[in-house]
Parts: structure tokens; sequence; C-alpha cells
């Protein structure tokens, strides 16, 4: 595609700019003229982006490859505020325990002891207690009448109860508090915060340590049947998780195990409203609903960003890339290379074959987690919705998002239960 061929939308010619006016409407027409042009893409702050399938596929499985910032050529100045400067420098260590941020031998620990305690099975025991969920707030919606705002009333409040009984978070828990702290916290993986999104995010995550300190705390004492006290419990061949690492990793299976189901259902929910016909499949086979939902995750990924740090000189592609460069895998691009979907790769198709090849949950020993949990509650929360309210209609032209680059996802998506 040459510069003259680029539709006129307002954009530069190949550059990814997400604070361009309308990025958050629509990325993926963005992501396609960049693509196009410009695979292997520099970006605004220096960072190299990635944006066909087969090298986000290589790249996430690529196990010479870091995630840990130390190894970054790519360092940002400190906030010119000098008492902002003061809180980010007595914080620099945070997030350096979560597995998520960590290269092997310590990733691997870290995931084999947490995943002894979040298993497949268990996550599918849990099928009939979310169906309950959702049964539960779809009724209470239903009863509100008129307009209903599916983000407050189902996609947030569902995922949020379910990792909260899992860990064993009491029910009484400020239930706006928490999300208000988790918004802050997740805004920090875009790449660019202003001042005051640094602020919030370091009270944030102050008082949500705070918190998580107490309970560990407490569940020393008085042990249950719940995610916390088995991950206080896990061992593997005499090996624990000491008391920072169970923080750590307790606030990142909190934090991830609502925020991104939140936007799977959003997003999704969304896409159906768009493409009626695919809504009224849904609502009229049942057993569409697993690969439902893997094309959903495909069509409008809840994470678009995924990073990676070279360790050594690579090749992507026609460019050589030095040791240190960041590389961020563009999966919400890979989602949508017709190099990979074909022609209709911008098309929604609940019954596409290899749907669940998409790369919204990553890749390599760094994919999801939560990958079943997600898959699970966007299964049940959506195939019910749309069996229940097949009629179901958008109340706006303008759905609000939530301004966020890397955790794509809504603020607002008002319907009408018709």
């Amino acid at each position: 595609m040459t510069t003259s061929d680029t539709p006129d939308t307002g954009y530069l010619p190949a550059m990814l700019n997400p604070f361009e006016p309308g990025f958050f409407d629509d990325p993926y027409s963005r992501y396609k003229a960049v693509r196009e042009q410009d695979p292997v893409h520099t970006t605004l702050i220096g960072a190299i982006a990635l944006l066909r399938y087969e090298d986000v596929h290589r790249v996430l499985r690529d196990t010479s490859m870091s995630v840990e910032e130390r190894h970054s050529n790519l360092q940002f100045p400190p906030p010119a505020d000098p008492e902002l400067a003061a809180l980010v420098a007595g914080r620099s260590d945070r997030g350096t325990r979560v597995m998520l941020n960590l290269d092997p031998p310590d990733h691997h620990r870290l995931r084999r002891l947490v995943s002894k305690v979040f298993t497949p099975k268990m996550i599918e025991e849990l099928r009939p207690r979310i169906q309950q969920l959702v049964d539960e707030h779809l009724d209470a919606a239903a009863a509100h009448g008129g307009e209903v705002d599916v983000i407050a009333e189902v996609a947030f409040p569902l995922p949020f109860v379910v990792i909260s009984e899992m860990l064993g978070i009491p029910a009484g828990q400020d239930r706006d508090q928490l999300r208000e702290w988790s918004g802050a916290i997740v805004k920090t993986f875009d790449p660019i915060l202003s001042d005051d999104e640094q602020r919030a995010a370091i009270h944030a995550a102050d008082n949500l340590d705070e918190l998580i300190r107490s309970l560990i705390s407490w569940k020393r004492d008085h042990a249950d049947d719940d995610l916390l006290s088995a991950l206080i419990a896990a061992e593997d061949e005499g090996d624990r998780l000491d008391e920072e690492e169970l923080i750590a990793q307790t606030m990142l299976l909190y934090i991830a195990g609502h925020e991104t189901t939140v936007n799977l259902i959003g997003n999704g929910t969304l896409a159906l409203l768009r493409n009626r016909d695919q809504l009224a499949l849904l609502s009229s086979d049942p057993n569409l609903a697993v690969n439902a939902v893997e094309e959903l995750l495909r069509f409008d990924s809840p994470v678009q960003m995924s990073r990676r740090v070279t360790l050594a000189p690579i090749t992507i592609g026609d460019r050589d890339i030095e040791a240190g460069s960041v590389l961020m895998t563009a999966l919400g691009s890979a989602n949508h290379d017709p190099a990979k979907w074909g022609p209709n790769a911008d098309e929604l198709d609940l019954r596409r074959d290899n749907a669940r090849d998409h790369m919204s949950f990553g890749g390599g020993f760094h994919s999801c987690l939560g990958a079943h949990l997600a898959r699970l509650e966007g299964q049940v929360a959506m195939s019910t919705l749309a069996r229940r309210f097949p009629n179901i209609e958008l109340a706006t032209d303008t759905p609000e998002w939530n301004g966020r680059i890397v955790l794509r996802g809504l603020s607002r998506l008002p319907v009408t239960l018709t």
C-alpha cells in the first residue's frame, strides 16, 4: 500500500499513534494501514511494534526473549515533579516479584507453585456457580427495565465476585473502591502515563498491597477452602512462596482475574450487537458458545499488546534489531492479519474453524494463566445473555471506551433488554 492508497482516516500514514482521535473506537483499521506499510514498526516512544501474526507468534514463543525491564535500552526519565519522582523511586522494585515480569528460572518456579492450585479442573468446577451468578445478574438487570449498562450489571460484577470468592476475599469489601484501585493499577500496563495516572496507580497499589497483607495474615490463622489459603500452603519439592512473592502473585491473580474478563464480556457483547446475524446464531445454538468465545477473543481482544525485550540481535522480516530492544507484539493486529485469517479477517464469524489460534492470551510460557477461567466466564455470560435476550438492542451509537492502550475495554455499554 502506498501513501496515496491509505484511507483518509485523519491519521498520519504508517504511524501507530493511539493518542490520535478515534483510535479507541476502531484500532483495527489503523493496525491494518500500518501492518501493510511497516509491519515491523518503530513507535513514537522507540519500542518496535510487530503487527503480523507470523512475527507475533514467533516472538511470543521465543525462549531467548526477556520480559524484564532491566535488559531494555528504552529508558524513560523520572517525572519532573520531585514529589512524584520520589514516590516512583521509592517503589522501583514493585512488580519485580510478579511472575508476569520475570524470566526463567524465577518465572517457572513461581508459575509452577501457583499452577498447583489454579488448575483447569478447579476452574471447570466453578461452572454451576458462574451460571448462578450470571442468572442472578441478568434477573436483576431485567427487573430494572428500560436501559441497562452491561458493564456495571454483568461484565464487571461476574468476574469480580468469582475471583473474590476464589481467593477468599470477604464479601463486605467495597466493590467500587476495589474496582477503582484495580483500574488505576492496570493503567500502568500502558506505555505512557500522565503524572496524575502515576500518582493514582501508586496510591492504589499501596492500598491493595495493605489489604492483601492483612488478608494473608488472617488466612494464616484461619485457613479455608479457598485459593489464597492454598497459595499460602502451596509447596513443590520443599519450595514455597515467600511473603513478598505471595503478595505479588495474589495481587496479579486478583487484578488479572477480573479486569481482562470484564473487557472480554463487554467487547464481545458489543461485537454481537453490531453483528445481529451472529447474535442470532449464538441465541439459537448453545453448543456454539465455546467457539463463539474464541472468535470474540480474536475479533476484539481484551489484551492488545504484550512486551518482550531482545537479549541478542535478531532479524524480523527485513529488519535487523539490536539487543535491548523492546518489542511490542500487537496481539490485536495479529488477530486481524489476513495472512492468517483470510480475506474475512475483519469480519465476525462465530463458526470460524481456526478461531482458537488467536493470540489474545499471549503465547509461550508466559501465556495467560487465567485463560481457562476467562473462557468459562465468557462462554456462560454471553451465551446466556444471547439466549435469554435475543432481541437485546444497543442504547447508544457511541459506546464509552476506557482509554487504555493495552487492556482494551468499555467503561459503559448501555442496552435495552427487549
